[in-house]
């Protein structure tokens, strides 16, 4: 419905025009990683604070566009609607009624509320989830923006509340789908990592996208996108939409400014520098489907080999140049595919390996916290993170001309 001169009057006095505080949801263990990315946006560092599951910063509303486009750590952006204390329901009621709802949703949108409470005595979560519809509903009927519908399903818009020690804060989400979701992968694998935890292990290795990336154990090839994205120089959003797309106050010129100025910035390699391989021959017949349906053939290839039976050399010869590269393996541990024992046995193989064939080159480990007394002597640097319900160790080092191993 197009809005009327007045309507517009009020979402750019109260939302475009004024600076909004935006959360960065990120999975514990990359905090750091995803400040340091909000500091490109950029955005000061007197604007960002760390907190415990993610980065608090301040911006206008078209920094939080390009932190969805851009950062690859966070796994949503959250924008704050209001800060109140409640202590009782009544109190609740007036303050969620007192919220514009129209100039953060749409009448025909479907709205998702989540609801968190601790040391609150507002712990009846479906009791608070009641009172802000009934606010949503009722402000639309009296604020002469339409009925709130709530009718069409292809546009969801997820609400946030949550409330500690009596304070309430509520939140709208910007991302939509998770951000881990790059729009690029139609396919699964039977053990995926989700490419924040990629981008994580990527950035904790230093690559840049200017050398040889290796991924012997790919299953469903998520550091294969990632490391060619990075090589391309393409946003991590790139590929998506967002929620915030849908918001009244979403302005296309300037989205559409911002994408035009990061595709300046995009380019080709002349060579193929990705290398995935596994023994799973669907798996790899899925991946280079979606490397060519993406338009990244030219940058990835694709192997049907077992990482047992390749040499470092094999990846330089094929790259046409021998420059030592970085290697990523993210094994099937016992956690998830196969027995402890088994896990221990491959662990310890995948070291011989990369000691014998690998030498000079970079490498990253995945593997779970379980594990870490396995490599703990060993010339590396650790990082742990939380993925999937599992405590998961990012293991980073180079190998050494004697080997990892004794």
């Amino acid at each position: 419905m197009p809005q009327s001169k007045a309507f517009e009057k009020r979402v750019r006095r109260r939302i475009t025009g004024r600076t909004q505080l935006f959360f960065a949801v990120t999975a514990p263990g990359l905090e750091d990683l995803c400040y340091q990315e909000i500091l490109s946006l950029p955005v000061t560092p007197d604007d960002i604070t760390r907190e415990k599951g993610g980065i608090l910063f301040r911006g206008k509303v078209h920094e939080c566009y390009k932190a969805n486009l851009l950062l690859r750590t966070a796994n949503r952006i959250l924008m704050r609607i209001v800060e109140f204390k409640a202590t009782n329901f009544r109190q609740l009621k007036k303050k969620m009624f007192a919220i514009e709802w129209e100039l953060y949703l749409q009448n025909h949108m479907i709205s998702q509320i989540q609801v968190t409470a601790r040391h609150s005595r507002l712990f009846h979560s479906d009791a608070v989830e009641l009172h802000l519809r009934d606010a949503i509903k009722s402000r639309f009927e009296n604020s002469g923006s339409g009925a709130y519908e709530s009718g069409d399903q292809t546009i969801q818009q997820i609400l946030y509340v949550r409330i500690s020690d009596d304070i309430v804060t509520v939140s709208i989400d910007s991302s939509g789908e998770v951000l881990h979701k790059r729009g690029l992968k139609t396919h699964a694998a039977k053990a995926p990592i989700r490419e924040t935890i990629a981008a994580a292990a990527l950035k904790l290795a230093g690559y840049r996208g200017t050398a040889i990336l290796v991924d012997p154990m790919c299953g469903s090839g998520t550091f294969a996108f990632e490391g060619a994205m990075l090589i391309n120089k393409i946003p991590a959003g790139w590929f998506r939409t967002f929620a915030f797309e849908e918001w009244p106050c979403f302005r296309p010129e300037m989205w559409n400014y911002i994408r035009r100025e990061e595709s300046k910035k995009m380019g080709s390699p002349n060579q193929v520098m990705v290398f995935s391989s596994d023994t799973d021959e669907m798996a790899c017949r899925r991946l280079q489907d979606a490397i060519s349906e993406c338009g990244l053939q030219h940058t990835n290839s694709v192997l049907n080999r077992d990482f047992f039976d390749i040499a470092a050399t094999d990846f330089t010869s094929l790259a046409g140049y021998e420059d030592k590269g970085l290697v990523v393996i993210n094994p099937p541990y016992g956690m998830r595919i196969g027995t402890p024992e088994n896990s221990r046995k491959l662990l310890s193989s995948i070291l011989k390996k990369l000691s014998r064939d690998f030498s000079g080159w970079k490498f990253v480990l995945i593997l779970p916290q379980e594990m870490i007394g396995k490599i703990q002597q060993l010339p590396i640097k650790t990082h742990r993170v939380f993925h999937g319900g599992i405590h998961l160790v990012i293991a980073v080092g180079r190998v050494q001309d004697q080997g990892l191993l004794d």
